[in-house]
């Protein structure tokens, strides 16, 4: 059997939804989501393997102005993300007028880049004209292979996206065993899924100056036999101030935030879960190059 292969980059401006239909397409749920800008700050592979061919998807961080090194790694991992790949679909909000970014985002497309585009959230449009309006708009900018209405939050529309994303594929190897998922590592996906809950729980700045890490993730089986997970996480601020109200009134907040951190680590790793946070400040931490590589959240290859 001919073995085929299809690298697909995610890309646009934040909160249009990109981490929403990387979920949807890989049917798990790998990139966190939240209505705040900056959930997304690195790269995150999706994969999916369909008989012979296996679709690599990367989900990028929402192209922002940077207003600091975690800005400019962030934009850095989105301008790496579209080189030699196969397809790149653009997904733009359908409640949101055309802004600098996108347009600087599509005047970097080449000719013979296989673009589609994806206008999501229709759900939120009544006037259907207003749809019909976006689509010209986009389509005098750019000559799209295809442009999709979609609500990916209803599932409308992602359908007709697999569709598109199937006629790119070429033959190749498969790079990643075929009942993966993801690239990224238990620790990362776990410390990812503690940070979503810190975003949707948190209000104002907060939620950009936190970084969460694993220290510990480990497999034990207790004395009544039941095998356990046990993981230690370290949420990081950039001020006491801020260290407090991840804490809460005696402890409140950080233990609604391991609750149902723990509850969505059960789902996902289908094992029962003993999870401890940490909290500790680290100043300033956006702007300093070596704890943006510590916490794992530079770009690898332009960092070097």
């Amino acid at each position: 059997m001919n073995t085929k292969t299809e690298f697909i980059t995610i890309m646009g401006r934040a909160n249009v939804g990109k981490s929403s239909l990387l979920n949807v397409l890989v049917g798990e749920q790998i990139a966190v989501t939240s209505a705040k800008p900056q959930t997304t700050r690195t790269r995150i592979t999706g994969i999916v393997t369909e008989n012979e061919t296996q679709y690599v998807f990367m989900d990028t961080p929402g192209v922002q102005k940077a207003k600091n090194k975690l800005g400019e790694c962030m934009n850095r991992a989105v301008k790496d993300s579209v080189t030699d790949v196969d397809l790149i679909i653009l997904v733009v909000d359908a409640a949101k007028n055309i802004n600098d970014i996108e347009r600087s985002i599509i005047a970097g497309f080449h000719k013979n880049d296989n673009v589609i585009l994806v206008i999501n959230k229709i759900d939120l449009i009544s006037d259907k004209a207003e749809i019909a309006q976006k689509i010209a708009e986009f389509s005098s900018l750019y000559d799209f292979k295809a442009v999709i209405p979609a609500s990916v939050r209803e599932n409308d529309g992602v359908d007709i996206i697999w569709e598109e994303i199937k006629k790119y594929a070429v033959e190749g190897p498969h790079y990643f065993p075929d009942d993966s998922f993801t690239d990224q590592p238990e620790r990362v996906l776990a410390a990812e899924i503690i940070r979503g809950k810190i975003l949707n729980l948190m209000h104002d700045e907060v939620p950009h100056g936190i970084a969460v890490t694993v220290e510990q993730m480990s497999e034990r089986v207790d004395s009544s036999g039941e095998d356990i997970l046990d993981i230690s996480a370290v949420i990081f601020c950039e001020r006491d101030s801020h260290k407090g109200m991840v804490i809460g009134k005696k402890g409140a907040m950080l233990k609604k935030i391991g609750s149902l951190a723990r509850n969505d680590l059960e789902r996902f790793f289908e094992i029962k879960v003993n999870l401890k946070c940490w909290v500790k400040v680290k100043e300033d931490w956006r702007n300093s190059e070596a704890l943006i590589r510590s916490f794992g959240l530079s770009n690898n290859t332009s960092d070097k």
